[in-house]
């Protein structure tokens, strides 16, 4: 098992099963040595973890929950594509994406879920570039989605 993947027993989470894609793409490309994530949901144990509306279905604490399990989505998604998660270098870009009632302006507060995740995780190699984007719908109906970009030896 990598250190990684130790780091997250050791903060009560599991690693889950790499999502499959839900049309016609990849759930990740590579380019040299970076790794180019699709989108990915908050799912725990094969299920969406979260839905509805920021603000109006689900609390901006609930959708920072939401980001983290994103993370683990994107997690496995990773090991798929590069077999360790101890391969990767730096976490380079996160796009989070929240679907927030009209007007809401907190998707950053939404998104330190998984930056502070990714961070917590990676240490410093997990700091990255990052948007932070309300939108008025995700696929779904989750309040999160992610896409995430990293580098790799």
């Amino acid at each position: 098992m990598s250190q990684i993947e130790n780091r997250l027993l050791e903060l009560g989470y599991s690693l889950p099963a790499a999502p499959a894609a839900a049309g016609n793409y990849l759930p990740y490309r590579i380019s040299g040595q970076q790794l180019y994530l699709s989108g990915v949901l908050p799912v725990l144990d094969g299920q969406l973890s979260h839905t509805g509306k920021v603000g109006q279905d689900v609390s901006e604490e609930e959708a920072y929950i939401a980001a983290k399990n994103c993370v683990l989505s994107a997690l496995a998604n990773i090991k798929a594509a590069l077999g360790s998660l101890d391969r990767v270098n730096q976490v380079l870009l996160v796009n989070g994406f929240v679907n927030g009632v009209e007007g809401f302006s907190n998707s950053p507060q939404v998104i330190n879920g998984a930056s502070d995740f990714l961070v917590e995780l990676f240490g410093d190699a997990g700091r990255h570039a990052r948007a932070a984007v309300s939108v008025s719908g995700l696929p779904k109906n989750v309040p999160v989605e992610l896409q995430i970009t990293l580098e790799f030896k």
